[in-house]
């Protein structure tokens, strides 16, 4: 983990750099697909859903929800990744959805910058990692 400063903006740069995008979220996706089928079955996103907690805090209190409440989530939530509804997510689905998402956050982030405790690997730490490499050129 680290702590970097970041804005909309640059989640909108580092998604709108279509090569450094797919490379991020293709290695995400290799590393969830366990079985290197090149789909991820919902057991196989579940273990990155459940990782992030976004059902189980706000605003980074945990809250108490259910085990069926918590499972209807993440059905849904695999769901709107499985666009053409084969009960798997493939690499140009789970990279459709994770642009939505990253947009999302953008969106919600605004373009003030903020301070975030960020995850190495995470989207967000390589959009940060991207802005960096694009105003040191």
């Amino acid at each position: 983990m680290s702590v970097e400063v970041l804005d909309g903006n640059t989640i909108v740069n580092f998604v709108g750099d279509e090569e450094a995008f797919t490379v991020s979220v293709h290695e995400l996706f290799v590393n969830l697909d366990s079985d290197h089928d090149g789909q991820l079955s919902y057991s196989e996103m579940l273990k990155e859903l459940q990782s992030l907690r976004v059902f189980e805090t706000h605003f980074g209190i945990d809250e108490s929800m259910s085990p069926s409440e918590l499972a209807s989530a993440y059905e849904s939530l695999f769901t709107k990744f499985d666009h053409d509804s084969n009960g798997t997510v493939d690499l140009e689905e789970f990279k459709a959805e994770t642009r939505q998402m990253m947009f999302a956050m953008a969106s919600g982030m605004g373009f003030l910058p903020v301070q975030m405790v960020l995850e190495e690997d995470s989207h967000l730490k390589k959009a940060v990692e991207w802005e960096t490499a694009m105003l040191a050129a």
